[in-house]
């Protein structure tokens, strides 16, 4: 079912989880054991990534198709165009579309940092506006894009991002998916700007929860996001060097996100499960139990 027939259609805000393909046989074991337990939580969709330049191609497919087929959930595919040709995209999308694929989440992709000889096609698309327009008279995908509420930590500005993500929409983007932001007030003054700029489409927040310091601190490094002065006080009144404890905040502190984006009537909540399952059950329980989300 396309996303935005279970926004309008269903009337309902819904949970989502976003996956990513394991890069080893021992991430595999644990990702098949993450999905057993998620699945089960029966979300409205799951997200599954496409890695730089192609490189998770193969497994993209294979774990949207587990997943679509043996577990029974709707999906959202991500592509991502960087560095590939016409012929590849559309073999990707041809792929997707038999497996009965309807939504599809078209980013730009970042340079492959761990392929040295790594040489773009050169009919490559520049920009996911630019793959947008490609895609949409060929397919018939409910096709989204994605968002920085911070801004991209590329753009120039927080205008200029925007006037962006404008040309994404108008290029077919039906749908929204933000990164994530650790203060919600981010992510509704980019909702009031984006509504003023006419961009009149679904936005969905995105939800990471702590799972470690360090995974934290990278994440934001990548990101641009920010880690608000709250976070810092509470991980430094935590017992030193107890990871448990960290877990335990990061899944207090997502809830209570949850709860404040829920409160505002967004689309949903899309959590960032980095291939793990015990902090996204412990939130998703929490909110069920508040009726919080069906």
């Amino acid at each position: 079912m396309k996303l935005i027939d279970i926004w309008s259609e269903k009337n309902k805000q819904t949970l989502s989880f976003e996956l990513f393909p394991a890069r080893s046989e021992k991430a595999a074991i644990r990702l098949n054991k993450t999905i057993d337990v998620l699945a089960a939580l029966e979300p409205d969709f799951v997200s599954v990534t496409f890695g730089a330049g192609g490189s998770t191609r193969d497994g993209s497919r294979q774990l949207i198709e587990k997943l679509k087929v043996e577990k029974g959930l709707e999906m959202l595919a991500y592509f991502a165009g960087y560095g590939l040709g016409p012929q590849d995209i559309t073999s990707v999308l041809d792929s997707y579309q038999e497996l009965g694929v309807e939504n599809l989440l078209v980013v730009r992709g970042d340079v492959p940092h761990d392929q040295d000889d790594f040489q773009p096609h050169p009919e490559s698309f520049q920009h996911a506006s630019d793959l947008l327009a490609f895609i949409e008279p060929r397919y018939d995908f409910c096709l989204g894009a994605a968002a920085y509420p911070e801004g991209h930590i590329e753009a120039e500005s927080k205008e200029q991002d925007l006037e962006f993500l404008k040309l994404k929409v108008d290029s077919g983007a039906e749908f929204i998916v933000t990164n994530y932001c650790y203060d919600s007030k981010y992510f509704f003054d980019f909702l009031d700007r984006a509504r003023g700029l006419g961009i009149d489409v679904p936005l969905l927040p995105g939800v990471m929860p702590i799972y470690s310091e360090k995974m934290m601190e990278s994440l934001a490094a990548l990101c641009g996001a920010t880690i608000t002065d709250e976070i810092k006080t509470g991980l430094v009144g935590l017992p030193v060097g107890d990871k448990d404890a960290v877990l335990d905040y990061g899944i207090d502190f997502a809830y209570k996100q949850c709860v404040e984006l829920l409160g505002a009537g967004v689309p949903g909540v899309h959590i960032y499960t980095m291939d793990r399952s015990k902090t996204t059950r412990a939130i998703v329980t929490r909110l069920r139990e508040e009726g919080l989300l069906q």
